[in-house]
């Protein structure tokens, strides 16, 4: 019997979860075993998920789960080192060259667990089957527009909390830019699940959107544009042969750019767009200041929609959920391409 294993989310502020009661329900229909761990702050309660037939196991008990059971989570998993001996369903970040990377291929390759990264989930054509790329965008242009507004007013964008809702969201914002004007807003990437989040939320606000996509971006740089807007919001993945949009020179260039909001945010990929900075930010501190005259400050959160678990769970868990109905076949479809991908990347951890 295909065991599916819900891990706690063990990353401070990570409130999503990739599968909803009605996921379990479905599973459970199809013959699954579900468990699903306790959680101090997971945004959906556990009554409904057991009342959908799942088993509860205590938090970051997943280690010792069943050897054949089929680990889930989101984020990463606590960097202690050990070998993994499981099958495990997550974002990796393991494959672009990211420092952190190289230490997690090499636990699967000790313990000889698998890796199907959610990034790689694809279909025949190449896309991804799920991503929480939509609310990704729109928290993420959400955020670098507060912090537009606190640098307007001579500070700096102030921690930040989930959001109770998409409607809480899209009001502070306009709170922050209220009495300012209009920043011209460049979007790259603009035709993507990110970029349309991002979109959605700059039009519902009122603002001039710039929107770029692939054939605008086709010549491959140099991008002075980007430099000639007041926010720049990039919603392209890092991957090889992608163009650089902001080089290291932009801080010192001549500018009427402002605030970067590194939605796709990959600081540490050989790869990355965005060449100003070196680091993720987080709720604590949302933004880098990373010059000063004009000021330029780079918002790089890497769990955005985590700032709306509700929507961002619920908007992902309902395009998985086919595919995880498909788990009593790993070596073929979305599972085998996924696996195909950790095998040749696992050769060099």
């Amino acid at each position: 019997m295909t065991h599916l294993w819900v891990r706690a989310e063990q990353r401070a502020q990570e409130e999503r979860v990739g599968i909803i009661p009605e996921g379990v329900r479905a599973l459970r229909g199809a013959g699954m075993r579900v468990t699903i761990e306790e959680s101090p702050q997971r945004a959906l309660p556990l009554s409904p998920y057991l009342e959908a037939g799942a088993e509860i196991a205590p938090c970051g008990a997943w280690p010792d789960a069943p050897c054949e059971a089929i680990i889930f989570g989101l984020k990463e998993l606590p960097d202690d080192g050990t070998p993994l001996i499981h099958r495990h369903i997550m974002f990796g970040h393991a494959y672009k060259g990211q420092s952190a990377g190289a230490a997690l291929l090499t636990r699967f390759r000790a313990g000889g667990g698998v890796l199907y990264d959610l990034e790689y989930l694809t279909d025949e054509a190449g896309r991804r089957v799920a991503a929480f790329g939509y609310w990704a965008g729109y928290a993420g242009a959400a955020v670098s527009l507060l912090a537009y507004g606190a640098q307007a007013r001579g500070g700096v964008c102030a921690p930040l909390a989930r959001f109770a809702d998409q409607a809480e969201m899209q009001a502070a914002v306009a709170r922050a830019l209220d009495g300012l004007a209009p920043p011209r807003v460049l979007v790259i990437g603009a035709l993507g699940r990110v970029g349309t989040g991002a979109g959605d939320l700059c039009r519902a606000l009122g603002l001039e959107v710039t929107a770029w996509d692939q054939a605008e971006t086709a010549h491959g740089g140099p991008f002075p544009e980007v430099l000639s807007h007041d926010v720049f919001l990039n919603c392209i993945l890092a991957h090889p042969g992608a163009p650089v949009f902001v080089p290291e020179t932009a801080a010192s260039d001549p500018r009427a750019l402002r605030v970067i909001g590194d939605i796709a945010c990959d600081p540490t990929s050989d790869f990355s767009p965005v060449r100003v900075y070196d680091r993720v930010t987080d709720w604590a501190r949302p933004v880098l200041r990373v010059a000063g005259q004009p000021v330029l400050d780079v918002m790089a959160i890497d769990n955005l929609p985590s700032l709306l678990p509700v929507e961002s769970s619920e908007d992902f868990a309902a395009q998985l959920l086919p595919h995880l109905l498909a788990l009593g076949d790993l070596d073929s479809g979305v599972w085998g391409r996924a696996k195909a991908v950790f095998e040749q990347h696992i050769r060099g951890a």
